[in-house]
């Protein structure tokens, strides 16, 4: 019974044609579903270059002008616009495999396209024809077997990549079970570590997908949680069950941010209290990034820190446990006693530690804590998922403008930001909404969707 299930499984499942030596894979199952993709990144790339169907477009061959997004320019090389395609990136070299409707009329328009870069030399032998041609610093062509084709274009002038592609021909291409699994019009493939599905309308994208090598603790989803029932507004507001073995490496980030603000601070004790407090947390979070305001160079730890206006609660076991566990943080230079917790003055602002009944509660931000505290309850509601999220991309949007000249000048991470602030930020301003979830998948890796909301067709855009 389980061979069968495998078998359907498989029978079911993409079977992309890509090549070994391809660092990302890019698989569309039936090119003429494209039109809901096609219908968001038309919408999203009035505000981002980078989304624009005409700026992916040129991808899609290694030598002929084509548009995926259009069946008509597809048939009009000999394509088969109903039938899958595989495009395989490898370094300074492209691979796109297609079926033909006409193996002639593709001939034809492929010839004439490399006799523009030299001499085509061509060869028929055991069933496959190929041809290639200099292009460039390099060379181009296609290798065909009866209606499949698969055409590359690399920037070395040698056979290696002609020789790849013959074999690559030579056999058939393998389902492929993790794409079977996830849904999409168009799939992107990293290797083993790394697969996502991707699909959309004029009013949103929606992205599902598997990896295997995320820097996240293990989740589970197997109760109610405190915070289930909770909704706040801000940049960024999130629930998640980390399972036991990831609660140390949840609660590392945050003692490793305090050692970094306060040298004044005893190690040990930090290493005390984290662990003493790991041991009572139940793994329930909540975080909320209220939003960003920049005070302090981001090229520091304090200005990085202290920048995000954010809190952490964390559902505990035993408060007078954590209660107890927390008592050496009077004794931490610049600590403030408080009615129900502690206030610790480190390099760049302070950092609040409070108790509310089961929830522990840190936050660098006295309005921002505040709020959770007066919103937490004793209702409690089922996630569907191990990890759910919602984020403002307006208040994202701010937030990736405060990056100063000075920053990207000097730091190559900050540099990016600017740089998604530069292309990203008119688009995140225009959006509605994004939100996602996230659990842990077999194996160690993850599992994880994103939707991207766009308002209203017709609503107006945002100055």
């Amino acid at each position: 019974m389980l061979s069968l299930l495998l078998a359907t499984t498989l029978a079911a499942a993409p079977a992309p044609r890509a090549a070994p030596s391809a660092n990302t894979v890019i698989h569309i199952p039936q090119l003429d579903k494209l039109s809901g993709l096609h219908g968001f990144m038309s919408r999203a790339g009035t505000y981002a270059a980078l989304a624009r169907p005409s700026t992916w477009s040129p991808e899609f061959h290694p030598f002929l002008s084509l548009d995926p997004m259009r069946p008509e320019s597809l048939s009009a090389v000999g394509i088969d616009a109903t039938a899958p395609a595989t495009l395989s990136f490898i370094t300074r070299s492209k691979v796109s495999c297609v079926r033909l409707t006409d193996a002639k009329a593709f001939q034809a328009k492929a010839n004439e396209a490399l006799a523009t870069g030299g001499e085509v030399k061509s060869n028929v032998s055991k069933g496959l024809t190929t041809a290639s041609a200099p292009r460039g610093t390099g060379r181009a062509g296609y290798v065909l077997k009866g209606q499949d084709v698969c055409s590359f274009a690399t920037l070395y002038d040698d056979d290696d990549l002609l020789k790849e592609t013959v074999k690559l021909m030579g056999k058939a291409p393998a389902p492929d079970a993790r794409l079977g699994k996830l849904p999409g019009s168009v799939f992107v493939l990293q290797g083993s570590r790394m697969v996502v599905g991707l699909d959309g309308t004029a009013d949103g994208l929606q992205v599902e997908g598997t990896a295997t090598q995320l820097p996240l603790p293990p989740f589970q989803s197997a109760s109610a949680s405190p915070y289930g029932a909770m909704t706040q507004p801000g940049l960024l507001f999130s629930r998640a069950q980390v399972a036991p073995a990831g609660l140390s490496q949840a609660v590392g980030s945050v003692r490793w941010s305090i050692q970094q603000l306060c040298a004044a601070c005893p190690p040990e004790q930090i290493n005390t209290v984290t662990q003493a407090v790991t041991q009572q947390l139940t793994g329930h979070l909540l975080v909320l990034v209220d939003n960003v305001q920049v005070k302090a160079s981001l090229r520091t730890p304090e200005g990085r820190f202290f920048a995000p206006r954010q809190v952490v609660a964390a559902e505990v076991k035993d408060p007078s446990k954590v209660k107890a566990a927390l008592s050496p943080l009077a004794g931490f230079p610049g600590a403030q006693a408080l009615e129900d917790g502690y206030a610790l003055a480190l390099k760049g602002g302070t950092v609040l530690v409070r108790q509310k009944g089961k929830h522990l509660v840190v936050g660098n931000d006295e309005a921002v804590v505040k709020s959770l505290l007066d919103a937490l309850s004793d209702k409690s509601a089922k996630l569907p998922h191990a990890v759910d999220f919602t984020a403002d991309p307006k208040r994202a949007a701010r937030a990736l403008s405060q990056v100063s000249l000075l920053d990207i000048m000097s730091n190559q991470q900050l540099a990016g930001l600017f740089a998604m602030s530069a292309e990203v930020g008119p688009l995140l301003s225009n959006s509605e909404r994004l939100s996602g979830w996230l659990d842990s998948a077999p194996g160690g890796g993850h599992r994880f969707s994103l939707t991207w909301t766009m308002p209203a067709s017709g609503a107006k855009p945002a100055p």
